[in-house]
């Protein structure tokens, strides 16, 4: 493969995914840009992102800047003298979650390229792999673009599709509701994306750096918009169907996370479902989160009501 200098920006757990394989593959960033330590949980914990972590184990430099468009004048120096390294330098974007202003995405002599997990121009924006699976469909894929200044809106390398429901028919918790039920939930599907990026784009750098691959405008009259998504969108609702509600379960876990509330007495208990299966056509819960407590069993919980 020819080598190259490369910067990575991204930020979460896909990123975290990509950059392992890209490692087990030879191909090791230089530097990296993530965004700044948030706080979370009911603590606010000051909380380092996903990729930090992997970056302070792999030994790598990294920069968090706040927003790319005033970066200081140090970390563009940074990006700047990678050009200097004697090899052609690349930018790779992998699920950064901000804005790449032009001036920094003309930095490297051959580019930015981003790995996006949806066949665009179906699927741009925020939540492309939560979309694929609420929307019913049987195939997505990932797709390698040269970066614009618009959000996804770059001409395409290539792309790779993924079957979402082959052979989900030998499985006995989805009978009875037809030929359209995923094989995975999110967290699934995003390491299977991220990994199979991260192949393609290896597969490919060569021929990219020779300028033998011929880039395609994608087809803009085409392209579709995913939002970011919020915990109401994990509601289950009673008048939705079931096969609705379950991929509402694989899609929006961990984050928004599905919901429901359960009514026992007078008691109205709000649960997070966590984990759930069908069963000849009924959705069954198998882990969920009471508010205020712990994840349990769905026998526990009930268990616990008898008491």
């Amino acid at each position: 493969m020819n080598k190259a200098t490369f910067a990575f920006f991204g930020t979460d757990e896909f990123s975290v995914v990509v950059l392992n394989t890209l490692k087990n593959l030879g191909f090791v960033p230089s530097f990296i840009i993530t965004t700044p330590d948030q706080p979370k949980g009911r603590k606010m914990i000051l909380t380092p992102p996903p990729v930090k972590v992997w970056a302070e184990e792999n030994k790598i430099k990294i920069i968090q800047p706040t927003s790319l468009k005033n970066i200081d004048e140090q970390s563009r120096h940074a990006l700047d003298g990678l050009n200097d390294q004697g090899l052609p330098l690349i930018f790779l974007v992998a699920s950064y979650g901000k804005i790449i202003p032009k001036n920094i995405l003309d930095i490297p002599t051959h580019g930015t390229l981003n790995i996006h997990p949806s066949l665009l121009p179906k699927y741009r924006g925020a939540s492309p792999l939560e979309t694929a699976i609420l929307s019913g469909d049987t195939e997505t894929g990932v797709t390698i673009i040269k970066l614009d200044e618009e959000m996804d809106h770059g001409p395409i390398l290539i792309q790779e599709s993924l079957d979402l429901c082959s052979g989900q028919e030998n499985n006995p918790h989805h009978q009875g509701l037809g030929q359209g039920i995923p094989l995975y939930n999110f967290e699934q599907l995003r390491d299977n994306l991220a990994t199979l990026g991260a192949e393609i784009l290896v597969k490919i750098l060569p021929d990219y750096l020779d300028e033998k691959i011929k880039l395609q405008e994608q087809n803009h009259h085409e392209a579709t918009f995913t939002k970011k998504l919020t915990k109401e969108d994990g509601y289950l609702k009673p008048e939705d169907s079931t096969e609705t509600n379950y991929r509402k379960i694989l899609a929006l876990n961990p984050w928004p996370g599905a919901f429901t509330f359960y009514e026992n007495g007078d008691q109205k208990i709000r649960l997070i479902i966590k984990q759930a299966h069908l069963d000849d056509g009924k959705l069954v819960f198998d882990r969920v989160v009471p508010e205020g407590r712990n994840e349990m069993n769905w026998s526990e919980f009930l268990n616990g009501l008898k008491k």
